[in-house]
């Protein structure tokens, strides 16, 4: 006799489970800074500095602090278009700032130390 074997039934597949989520915290209120302190102004800077005749011949004889030197001499470079076309952190001196740099072609990073030269 044979015997016939029952069909089983599938069982399904155990539900996979999901990593459980971690609730974001709860966000906080950004914590107040200490009220930044004003800055005070380092009096080097801001010293009136009397410029030599050759600087004086660019940015006038009046005294005016080293920040407001560099300004002027940069006002002074674009007017004139002394920036160098094909790399702009150089500058090609004319005959006024050839006295100042005493060379023809300066870069911007030599600026601040060759006027320094120049003011007293």
């Amino acid at each position: 006799m044979a015997t016939a074997k029952k069909a089983t039934a599938k069982k399904a597949a155990p539900a996979k489970k999901t990593a459980a989520k971690k609730a974001a915290p709860a966000k906080k209120a950004p914590a107040k800074k200490a009220t930044a302190k004003k800055r005070t102004p380092n009096a080097a800077f801001m010293k009136a500095m009397t410029p030599s005749a050759a600087l004086a011949a660019v940015i006038g004889a009046t005294p005016v602090p080293r920040t407001e030197v560099v300004s002027k001499l940069w006002v002074y470079i674009k007017k004139h278009g002394l920036q160098d076309s094909v790399n702009k952190r150089n500058i090609n001196a004319d005959e006024k700032l050839k006295a100042v740099f005493g060379k023809k072609q300066v870069t911007m990073f030599e600026l601040a130390g060759l006027i320094g030269k120049h003011l007293s």
